[in-house]
């Protein structure tokens, strides 16, 4: 097979799981399950994780956009929230894909994986303290004091907006990387080749 076939059957296998993997994690990120105040858990990042493992962090990248353009068509926060959950899932699946693409191994994958966990925290909180919180005060005309009382509901001792991003949001956040890690770390092998594109002779 010439250069110019194979590196044409690679494009179209690569834009083919790309494809699935957004549909797929554009209808997980439909699917919310409530966890604490008013935070949802979803696992529409598990296929763009998966995607950044096998293909590399562009790919992953690529797919956790369109899965956020997508989201934005039938956005209920003026695009927002999808805002926020890319730059959220970004911080995530970079620093995870760039360490498993450097040691690719059961252990890189766990370590990239924790380093997105903990990149994802830190970021979630920034994210919510300076757009997500700001946003609801103005869109909505919501006192912070009300957005508080959300968290409050849930940890009695939640009474400050630090104490909201700390006790409330930061725990949010680790929860949904562990959880989607854990995920990965059980199915990635098993759909490896099926996930994986390989060159062909």
């Amino acid at each position: 097979m010439s250069n110019s076939k194979a590196t044409g059957r690679l494009s179209v296998e690569y834009m083919t799981r790309i494809a699935l993997l957004t549909a797929l994690s554009s209808i997980l990120f439909l699917l919310e399950i409530p966890v604490i105040a008013f935070y949802k858990l979803d696992f529409s990042n598990l296929p763009v994780l998966l995607g950044a493992f096998s293909m590399g962090p562009v790919p992953g990248l690529i797919i956790l956009g369109l899965k956020a353009l997508i989201g934005c068509t039938h956005s209920s926060s003026m695009m927002v929230g999808e805002l926020a959950d890319f730059l959220t899932g970004l911080f995530f699946i970079l620093p995870a894909a760039i360490y498993y693409r450097k040691h690719k191994t059961r252990r890189g994958a766990i370590v990239g994986m924790v380093l997105g966990i903990l990149c994802q925290v830190v970021v979630s909180v920034v994210i919510n303290k300076f757009l997500m919180i700001p946003f609801y005060m103005n869109a909505f005309n919501m006192p912070i004091d009300v957005i508080i009382d959300m968290g409050r509901k849930a940890i009695p001792f939640v009474d400050t907006e630090w104490k909201l991003l700390l006790v409330v949001t930061a725990p949010f956040n680790l929860l949904k990387g562990f959880a989607i890690s854990l995920v990965t770390a059980l199915i990635y092998k098993p759909l490896s080749p099926y996930l994986h594109v390989r060159s062909r002779g």
